[in-house]
This record gives C-alpha cells, structure tokens and sequence, in this order.
C-alpha cells in the first residue's frame, strides 16, 4: 500500500475578496511539481464567493467537472441551455468533452456560497459535452457510503462521469466505522475530510485534510468526531 498525506494548510491559498480558494493541486497561481494530480484526479479546489459575485462565462474541455455545493446556492448557465441553481445536498456534473463555456456565482446577495469543486481528466476525449445535476438525500450517507458519481454505465446509482471513477460522500457519526472496497485494481481513493477528524488506515485527517492511497483494495475509515467525507476513486494511470 502507498499512502500520501495532503495536510490542509499546505495547499494553495488565493484570496481574491470576492474569492477565497484553498487548491490541493496545482491550480491558477499555486504550483507545486509534487501536487499536480493523483491519478485520474486533476483539481480539488475550496472556494467560498461572496454574495452576488463569481466567475463569468468560460471555456473548459476535455475534462470531467464534479461541483459540490458545501452551504449556500450556486446559480449556473452554459452554452448546452442548462440554466439553474444547486444547493447543499446537490450535486452537479459537467463532461466538457469537445468544448463548453458556462458561469457560475452566488445565488444570493446576502450570504456566502462554499462549493468544492473537482476536476477528473477523461477516459474518452472529444465526447459529445454533457450535462447532470441531482439531489442526493443527507439522510442516505448517515453511517453509510453514498455514490454520488459513477461511470455512465450508471449501474451503480451515480451520475455518469466519463471515467472509471466513483464518488462517495459519507456522514460518520463519532465512534462509527465503515470499510471501502476500491472498485478496481488499477484505482486509488483519495478521501477528503470535509468536516471533523477521522482515521483511514490509522491515518488521523482533520478537517479539510487528505490522504491519497494506493495499491490496495480496502480502506477502514473511523469518525474520532461526526465527520463528513467525500472519497473519490480514480485510475492511478489513464
């Protein structure tokens, strides 16, 4: 087994007023030859957007675009004529595949939006652009795992992402454990602790700290506090 630790205050910090962004990968100014990716997985970034502002219309393609609303409302609009918002217990999914522009900013005037926002290189290049959002129930990851996104076979209850990857979000009550079997040989887990403290593999991860594991098929996660967690499974090499 190989194991990484990403210690939350090692990640990329800009503060732009209307932006304060944390990256756990190299992103925009913040680069670090030792933190480009892990695996399949791109970029993890943690944005809080003050009230009315964000980012307006922008290209991406040729990635898969995964944006978890954390508290708050982010109102969205892209050249496919998806228009809307997503809140907490939302998730949204964007293949840009051959090339999309969309914007993206807080809903509200009067209060703040935290979003995670994740960025998965492809399996297929060039594909048809997509787009997905749906409501995930808190109530479905309370002491269990919740598969958010999965291959667009959608066998496995998820949103379709174009790669051989699965997202789980959990909410561990403290003293509660749960194992993760790794989904393919070839993939890693990469578990980010949103809220709390809890231990993977004997690891004890804070808030907002991660651990990237590899060359093994099971994890142990155990909550020392109530924790929200997301896990993320991804190719090692694609």
């Amino acid at each position: 087994m190989k194991a990484i630790y990403y210690k939350a205050s090692e990640r990329g910090h800009a503060n732009h007023g209307w932006l304060d962004a944390w990256h756990s990968f190299s992103f925009a100014g913040f680069h670090n030859p030792e933190k480009v990716h892990f695996g399949a997985l791109r970029v993890l970034n943690d944005d809080m957007i003050i009230g009315g502002r964000g980012f307006g219309m922008h290209p991406h393609d040729n990635m898969e675009i995964v944006t978890i609303p954390l508290s708050g409302d982010l109102e969205h609009s892209d050249s496919m004529g998806n228009t809307g918002a997503i809140g907490k217990g939302e998730v949204q999914i964007m293949s840009a595949g051959t090339g999309i522009y969309h914007s993206e900013r807080n809903k509200n005037i009067d209060k703040a939006l935290r979003l995670l926002q994740i960025w998965v290189f492809p399996k297929l290049r060039d594909i048809q652009p997509r787009y997905d959002q749906r409501a995930f129930p808190v109530e479905g990851r309370k002491n269990q795992l919740q598969t958010i996104v999965s291959p667009l076979d959608g066998q496995d209850g998820g949103m379709g992402i174009n790669q051989d990857a699965w997202f789980s979000l959990t909410n561990l009550e403290q003293g509660k454990e749960l194992n993760y079997t790794v989904k393919l040989l070839t993939n890693g887990i990469y578990v980010f602790v949103i809220e709390g403290e809890a231990e993977i593999n004997g690891q004890v991860l804070g808030r907002r700290d991660a651990l990237g594991i590899s060359e093994t098929n099971e994890i142990t996660i155990k909550a020392n506090t109530d924790s929200e967690i997301l896990l993320i499974d991804v190719p090692m090499s694609f």
